[in-house]
């Protein structure tokens, strides 16, 4: 890999932020593809692939809305404007993608690690889409604790929905993330 690939790999991870205004276009399904791809090379212990993810575009967002009204009810929410307000979720971008964890009993694979992969995958899902020039958010709050929402989506409550990724293009552009000082983070261990 020459140096000038390098670079530009390292400004798209040092680049990534999450924005919250998203409109069209949102990626292709080719483009869509290319990030599943990128995401589902994530580390994985002896494969077992925990990772799924279920699209949602287009008039899709509305039904999947009233979905989200009604985990949020299954909740115990009663406030009329809060489930109303849960609705219009989908409508924050074009596009949504659910990242879930399917856990699996394993001897050498406790679900922790499970968890981790999936967040691995969606961190080369996020990064794939801005390579592509696209933007995301990643979400969950309460609703993703939900079991009716879970059995709906087809899996078990002790499976997670590990967020609702928000797809598309920035509304405006976003001052760009302060550098981090990784010293204040990282130690080197000595005995």
């Amino acid at each position: 890999m020459t140096e000038s690939a390098i670079q530009i790999i390292h400004q798209n991870i040092h680049q990534r932020q999450s924005i919250g205004q998203l409109v069209e276009p949102a990626p292709s399904t080719e483009q869509l593809e290319l990030a599943f791809q990128a995401a589902l090379t994530a580390p994985d212990h002896h494969r077992l692939k925990p990772t799924r993810f279920v699209v949602v575009s287009g008039e899709q967002r509305g039904a999947f809305g009233e979905v989200l009204a009604k985990a949020l009810a299954d909740l115990g929410e009663t406030d009329p404007a809060q489930l109303e307000r849960v609705k219009q979720h989908p409508f924050r971008a074009p596009l949504l993608i659910l990242a879930l964890t399917q856990l699996q009993d394993h001897p050498k694979v406790p679900h922790f690690e499970q968890i981790l992969s999936t967040g691995a995958a969606v961190q080369n899902l996020l990064l794939s889409l801005q390579a592509q020039g696209f933007s995301t958010m990643w979400r969950s709050g309460a609703v993703v604790e939900s079991n009716w929402l879970k059995q709906h989506l087809g899996l078990q409550p002790r499976d997670l929905i590990s967020g609702i990724i928000y797809v598309g293009t920035a509304a405006k552009v976003i001052a760009p993330r302060a550098d981090i000082e990784s010293k204040e983070f990282v130690k080197v261990w000595q005995a």
